[in-house]
C-alpha cells in the first residue's frame, strides 16, 4: 500500500468563507501567487472563485464587490479528490485530467489541496533506491 493524498497535500489552503465578499476574494487573488481562493461554508467546500471568476460574476455583470457574497459567484469544482485516495491515483488523475491543483476533501470537507508538483516529487522521492550501506575495512 502506497502514499496517500493525506501525505502530500498542502493542509492549510487559502480559503474564505461563503459569506465573505468578492472585494476581500479580490485582494487575496491581487497576489501573484495566489491563483484561486476555495470558498466554504461551515469547513464544507463549496466552490473555488479565480481572478476570472471575480470578472465575469461581478464586473462583467455589474455587481458591487463589496455587497457580492462568494456563495453566489463561487464555481462547484470540477474535480476534488478524497484524503483516504491512493496518491499513485490520483495523480494519473492530475495529468489525465490536466490539472496543477486539486482541493481535497473528506466528507465534503475541506482539508487540504494537492498540486501535481508535490506528487511528483513525492513519488520521485519514494522511488529513489536506499542508499547502500559501506562497510568497514
Amino acid at each position: 500500500m502506497g502514499d496517500l493524498v493525506r501525505d502530500a497535500m498542502v493542509s492549510d489552503p487559502l480559503r474564505l468563507e461563503a459569506s465573505a465578499s468578492a472585494q476581500e476574494a479580490g485582494a487575496e487573488l491581487a497576489e501573484p501567487s495566489v491563483r484561486a481562493i476555495l470558498v466554504c461554508a461551515d469547513g464544507q467546500l463549496v466552490g473555488v472563485v479565480t481572478r476570472k471568476t471575480l470578472v465575469r460574476e461581478v464586473v462583467a455583470a455589474g455587481r458591487d464587490p463589496r455587497t457580492t457574497p462568494l456563495g453566489e459567484i463561487a464555481e462547484v469544482p470540477h474535480f476534488t479528490l478524497e484524503g483516504a485516495a491512493q496518491l499513485d491515483v490520483a495523480f494519473r488523475e492530475l495529468e489525465e485530467r490536466d490539472l496543477e491543483r486539486v482541493p481535497v476533501t473528506e466528507g465534503g470537507r475541506l482539508v487540504g489541496v494537492l498540486s501535481r508538483t508535490a506528487v511528483q516529487r513525492r513519488l520521485y522521492e519514494d522511488a529513489l533506491p536506499d542508499e547502500p550501506v559501506e562497510s568497514a575495512p
